[in-house]
């Protein structure tokens, strides 16, 4: 991250972004959202702008592999972490195994809240392979939806957990 600009100008910084495994160099105002650079800069619109204040987990993406509020990060605050937004979990126009998930249960319906949901799961499964439902029910928690009540979310995630263990019975 290096500093550009006078004293005349507002001052900016030269970031690079590693996002869904491509490396992008950009010039933002220091105290721009990430939220906004990955919408805005880069098109990668399907991380969504709910409340702005961390609440609602629309937002949600993977930092390091790790479920953060992009919203609530300064674009400069990512700089060397691998980003992951809502856009890496299909593969073309082929959905994603959790995608899948969601669909089957019917885990969503407006769908605006979807994409955090979904980054928030795949996070967890990442570190939580073989989750209990009470154990789902308390991360999706941490997320709003107003729509599907919680319960097709959490077998949504339930499943998609069952099926990777079949796939990969050692990753127990």
């Amino acid at each position: 991250m290096t500093e550009t600009g006078t004293a005349s100008r507002e001052t900016h910084l030269l970031l690079t972004l590693d996002v869904n495994g491509e490396r992008h160099e950009l010039v933002v105002e220091p105290r721009r959202t990430l939220v906004d650079v990955l919408r805005h800069d880069l098109g990668l619109t399907g991380t969504h702008v709910g409340c702005e204040h961390g609440i609602c987990g629309a937002c949600t993406i993977l930092a390091d592999g790790r479920p953060v509020r992009a919203c609530l990060m300064f674009a400069a605050q990512a700089e060397g972490m691998a980003l992951r937004t809502v856009e890496s979990l299909a593969d073309g126009r082929q959905l994603g195994d959790l995608q899948q998930a969601f669909t089957e249960h019917h885990a969503l319906q407006c769908g605006f809240c979807t994409p955090g949901f979904l980054m928030l799961a795949e996070g967890y499964l990442a570190e939580t392979p073989d989750p209990a439902k009470d154990e789902i029910r308390e991360v999706v928690a941490a997320n709003l939806c107003r729509c599907t009540g919680y319960q097709p979310i959490v077998e949504a995630i339930e499943h998609c957990a069952a099926r990777r263990r079949a796939r990969n019975p050692k990753e127990k």
